[in-house]
């Protein structure tokens, strides 16, 4: 079973980056879904390229701080309603549900999704604070199958998009 992820990163990362389970880079999750074969993660950067392209730009704006998981034990702070990044997320799970990807919180998706940033200790966002959508990724949640490690497949920036 393959485990990939597809997130918006709104700290400075590298295609390629491998880095601790534990210290993620602060990060929207955008979709996180299972498939069963090891050749899906290149199809998974096909589909998503046009998607993540046409979404790269978009402004955002924090709101709120709350609390997910079980009995709201982890802080996070929401990122306000944005139609480009719904739309995002929307076309993603598509994809994902595509390749025969599955979701593992479809509570969560679609009509359900509630962007957020995870805070990482004295690392968040503060409401108010102003983000551009410019680092889309594709991240491999155990490459190798190495669960303690996360490895960044395909980035895509704002960097590479012609002027």
């Amino acid at each position: 079973m393959r485990n990939l992820i597809l997130v918006a990163f709104v700290e400075p990362v590298a295609d390629g980056l491998v880095f601790p389970r534990t210290h993620w880079p602060l990060h929207i999750t955008l979709v996180r879904f299972d498939v069963g074969t090891d050749d899906v993660a290149e199809r998974a950067a096909v589909l998503a390229a046009p998607y993540a392209g046409a979404a790269l730009g978009a402004r955002l704006t924090v709101g709120e701080d709350a609390g997910f998981g079980r009995n709201g034990s982890v802080p996070v702070s929401l990122i306000q309603p944005q139609p480009d990044l719904q739309a995002l997320h929307e076309q993603l799970v598509t994809a994902a549900e595509s390749l025969g990807g599955k979701i593992l919180t479809p509570a969560h998706t679609m009509s359900g999704y509630r962007p957020h940033v995870s805070h990482h200790g004295a690392k968040r966002l503060n409401p108010g604070d102003a983000v551009v959508l410019d680092r889309i990724a594709l991240v491999d949640m155990a490459p190798d199958g190495d669960r303690t490690v996360r490895r960044v497949l395909r980035l895509w920036s704002l960097d590479e998009v012609p002027g």
